[in-house]
């Protein structure tokens, strides 16, 4: 399971006088976006706030950076956030994800753990906000055993910390990943993995709705419900989540609504693999690894509809190609399918 950092948290600690000049900017550049071409839109922004920088506005140089961030200009992001680094909370959170996954720096994992634990450890009330992201950081680092030692143990107490009973104000990330976690380990622990992907569910995350739709439909960690796994799984696909797409389109497919799969699955295996995927993630939220499974049950059912001429005029080369691209998106799950394919269950 490779997963991916914890995005900023929202800072609750501005000013009403701060939070309303900053509100304001975010609005002018929405406002905007319409008018002027995305470079002109950020020469603009940065003009304004080199302007505020200039006048002594201390958050505007973190803006900046995060500006910078957001707009992948990593290494601008970089040297902003180590000059502000230690005066503001926010720019050592960012400098902690940047340093790990290796952003406008080669990757250094200790470094990254370093400013993690900074946060953590930090007795100020402005590095609160910040300290259940940090600490379900810290907990990647111990269970992929990068810049710290390999626990799994330590990584469950740091994403159960983080996680804080459900606490939508803490790491909504980690009690979804904690769903994950409760589901793979061995011995799995499906009715923890259900209780906290709910708990992710209620309080928004999308990669755990589609989990649950799976839970609810195969009856694991809860007793089996068709009616409230297609429901899940329905609306996490409404809303982006190409695993649960990628399940409907196998249920289209074995309950033989067969031109709703192919038009269904031709949407999602003619996904970009390389630039739709990350963009996917982080829109979504959703780790790139089941968004890559998703897109590989897709091809693999449109490359079975194809070579049989199922809801489609019957086309085998094409059909090899989709074949072809299952494999590579995903060797293991093609593997899999091609083994129900053998044995005549698809």
């Amino acid at each position: 399971m490779k997963l991916t950092s914890e995005k900023l948290p929202k800072n609750p600690f501005y000013t009403s006088q701060g939070a309303a000049k900053n509100q304001k900017f975010v609005q002018w550049i929405k406002e905007k976006n319409d008018h002027y071409n995305h470079a002109d839109l950020m020469d603009k922004a940065l003009q304004i706030l080199n302007e505020r920088i200039r006048k002594g506005d201390a958050m505007a140089y973190f803006l900046r950076g995060q500006l910078y961030f957001e707009e992948g200009w990593y290494e601008e992001a970089l040297e902003q956030f180590e000059e502000i680094k230690e005066k503001d909370h926010q720019a050592t959170y960012q400098l902690g994800v940047m340093y790990y996954d290796g952003l406008g720096t080669a990757a250094n994992a200790e470094k990254g753990v370093e400013y993690m634990k900074k946060i953590i450890d930090s007795p100020c009330p402005k590095a609160r906000h910040l300290q259940f992201a940090a600490a379900y950081n810290l907990g990647r680092a111990h269970y992929e055993g990068k810049g710290a030692k390999r626990s799994y143990e330590e990584a469950e107490r740091l994403w159960l910390f983080a996680a804080d009973d459900g606490n939508p104000k803490a790491s909504v990330k980690a009690q979804s990943i904690l769903g994950l976690y409760y589901s793979t380990k061995e011995p799995k622990e499906l009715e923890k993995a259900f209780y906290w992907h709910s708990e992710a569910c209620g309080n928004g995350n999308l990669e755990s709705q589609g989990a649950l739709g799976l839970m609810y439909f195969y009856g694991q960690g809860i007793r089996q419900d068709t009616e409230a796994a297609l429901h899940c799984l329905r609306e996490a696909a409404e809303r982006g989540n190409v695993y649960a797409q990628g399940h409907l389109v196998e249920y289209y497919y074995k309950m033989k609504f067969f031109t709703k799969c192919v038009a269904f699955s031709k949407r999602i295996a003619d996904y970009d693999e390389v630039h739709d995927i990350p963009t996917i993630a982080q829109v979504t939220g959703c780790l790139p690894e089941f968004i890559s499974r998703g897109m590989a049950m897709a091809s693999f059912y449109y490359a079975r509809c194809l070579q049989l001429g199922l809801g489609i005029t019957k086309d085998e080369a094409t059909a090899q190609h989709y074949y072809s691209q299952a494999c590579r998106l995903n060797p293991t799950l093609a593997d899999e399918l091609h083994a129900l394919l053998i044995h005549q269950r698809i």
